[in-house]
């Protein structure tokens, strides 16, 4: 008992996240009151020791596989699981006092986000782990039911309403999808788990290629609606824009980040590039980045901008797997330089969605462009905060947004596809004139009406804001550290 025991610590983060969501659970079916403050305790307690772990076994080198090698646990699936963890304590920590004000009839269930979020988190930890296809779709169904409500947890807005339609409706359609792409897949190659599927497909003849080629484009299409890629993106801008917005934050950081650890697996052991996904990979890096950041930089609301903004960047990352030429360094470095692209970003979009919520929801400013003018003088911590998040993920040297941008691209040019790295600064420089646009109303133009009145400074959103701010910034000067690991976690998968 002890032994089948030990063989489980491994997966010591996602039985933390678990754990701590059902123990929720069971003190509020047998408690006669609502206990926000205390399953938000709970919930931290259970992030915070997910986070230690991960980072033990980070540092142990830990490479196991469980049942029945359906699930690994690796430097791999680690480095994308600290990053999950990132983003799910900071929408926690900013949750408190948001949904207090902007949701004041669902103060009480509280308890209720905080499982939520938790399970969807845990599902997010477990599409890090997988290595089958049923597993993996297990691990996405966790992580997207708990997200559609999440959605709509402000059930009065009728936006919210209408953005968790959108989602539940898109997302039922494309798991139907994949789960199709993987039946079509275990047709062709009577395997499920991944390596298996890849020994089916070495050597194998026209008609096997042909059905596992098509499988391949289905589950290309349920995994690029997880990652909000262009055109598979119709959901988010509404679904992120009418949720609350911790929530879009959660949402545009986590699950992006879950979506495209599932991605690089599974492409990288499992399919071959004789299958021709490469060209389609390539394709969608360069149609995602490009809409994503023309549709920004039409945008009227500062968090529809990021909600658009948000599909830019997912365009950046695939330039990471579109380079990909089998198990050599430069495919290592480029996908170890999408992996730290992704950390980095788990903390400068999810301060700057932060901002919003604070700014939009919390102080109740407005939710254009113009209704930001002043801001930060009268708020300079949040202003600068905001300028760190804006610069960052436009690619100026003010976050370590700049040097991960910096390291996909030099990946690109490594492995001989310049003209992706080319067309990545293009989108990058057109990037700078909406997230400026954000800056000179806060910064420099004046409200044309009074004042406006900022009432309260909520220790939760601020602590969130700040921690991601400062951590942006660090890591500009700590930014090799991350791309060793991601580097080495890429590696290890390639088998180099």
């Amino acid at each position: 008992m002890v032994d089948e025991l030990a063989t489980l610590v491994p997966l010591a983060p996602e039985f933390a996240v678990i754990g701590a969501a059902l123990l929720i659970l069971v003190i509020d079916t047998f408690s006669r009151e609502k206990h926000g403050a205390v399953a938000l305790v709970v919930a931290f307690t259970g992030v915070a020791v997910a986070f230690v772990a991960t980072l033990f076994h980070l540092a142990e080198g830990t490479d196991a596989l469980l049942f029945h090698d359906t699930i690994v646990v690796d430097g791999f699936a680690l480095f994308f699981n600290a990053a999950v963890l990132i983003a799910t304590v900071l929408v926690l920590v900013s949750s408190t006092e948001y949904i207090e004000k902007f949701c004041p009839e669902r103060r009480e269930n509280l308890t209720e986000f905080a499982v939520l979020v938790l399970f969807a988190a845990s599902g997010m930890l477990l599409m890090a782990s997988s290595r089958s296809l049923v597993t993996a779709f297990i691990a996405l169904e966790l992580a997207a039911l708990p997200s559609y409500a999440l959605v709509a947890f402000a059930k009065d807005d009728k936006a919210g309403i209408e953005g968790a339609m959108k989602y539940f409706l898109l997302g039922a359609l494309t798991s139907a999808v994949f789960l199709y792409g993987i039946s079509l897949v275990y047709g062709a190659t009577g395997a499920f788990d991944f390596v298996g599927i890849a020994d089916a497909l070495t050597g194998a003849d026209g008609d096997v290629f042909g059905l596992a080629g098509l499988g391949v484009l289905l589950i290309l299409v349920g995994l690029g609606f997880k990652i909000a890629a262009f055109p598979f993106h119709v959901w988010a801008p509404d679904a992120y824009t009418g949720a609350p917005t911790p929530v879009a934050a959660f949402l545009s950081s986590a699950s992006k980040i879950a979506g495209f650890v599932l991605l690089f697996r599974l492409f990288t052991v499992a399919f071959p590039t004789q299958l021709d996904w490469l060209l389609a990979i390539q394709i969608l890096a360069v149609a995602t980045m490009t809409y994503g950041n023309f549709a920004a930089a039409v945008q009227s609301s500062v968090k529809r901008m990021l909600a658009y903004s948000s599909i830019g960047h997912a365009g950046y990352v695939l330039i990471a797997l579109a380079v990909f030429t089998g198990a050599d360094a430069d495919s290592a470095f480029a996908l170890g330089a999408g992996m730290s692209h992704l950390f980095i970003y788990a903390l400068m979009n999810t301060g700057a969605f932060l901002v919003v919520a604070l700014v939009d929801d919390y102080w109740g400013v407005g939710y254009t462009f113009e209704d930001y003018a002043g801001i930060a003088r009268q708020a300079p911590v949040i202003g600068v905060a905001m300028a760190v998040f804006m610069f960052s993920l436009a690619g100026l040297p003010t976050g370590a947004g700049f040097l991960s941008k910096l390291a996909v691209f030099a990946g690109a040019v490594n492995s001989g596809f310049w003209w992706l790295a080319v067309l990545g600064g293009i989108n990058s420089a057109l990037s700078l004139y909406y997230y400026t646009r954000v800056l000179k109303w806060m910064w420099v133009e004046e409200p044309e009406g009074a004042t406006p009145e900022l009432e309260g400074k909520p220790v939760g959103i601020y602590a969130a804001i700040l921690v991601a701010a400062v951590g942006t910034v660090v890591l500009l000067f700590a930014f090799d550290p991350v791309l060793s690991t991601a580097t080495e976690a890429a590696e290890s998968l390639l088998g180099v």
